[in-house]
């Protein structure tokens, strides 16, 4: 599994930090979504995330769990084909 980098979330929650590995990104309809892992061992669990806000001028970003069956059924596919020649299995 090959991984674009780290990123760290704040969660609003808890105020918590916790770091994600970054497997892959892509821009769908102007909207960001990344597809992140919490490990890059071979059980690692994935999340797909949507940029709700974009950081300008230094400010962060916000990104949330995509959480709408019929987005997360078009996104996941779309992560899957991408992730095609990686060792992702992705539930579709």
């Amino acid at each position: 599994m090959s991984s674009q980098g780290k990123i760290e979330f704040t969660l609003t929650d808890t105020g918590e930090k916790e770091e994600f590995y970054i497997i892959e990104q892509t821009r769908i309809n102007n909207i960001n979504y990344i597809l992140v892992a919490d490990s890059m061992e071979d059980e690692a669990e994935a999340l797909i995330l949507k940029e709700t806000s974009s950081g300008k001028d230094g400010e962060e970003s916000f990104y949330e769990i995509v959480s709408d069956d019929e987005e997360m059924d078009a996104i996941s596919r779309v992560f899957a084909q991408m992730v095609d020649d990686m060792d992702i299995e992705l539930e579709v």
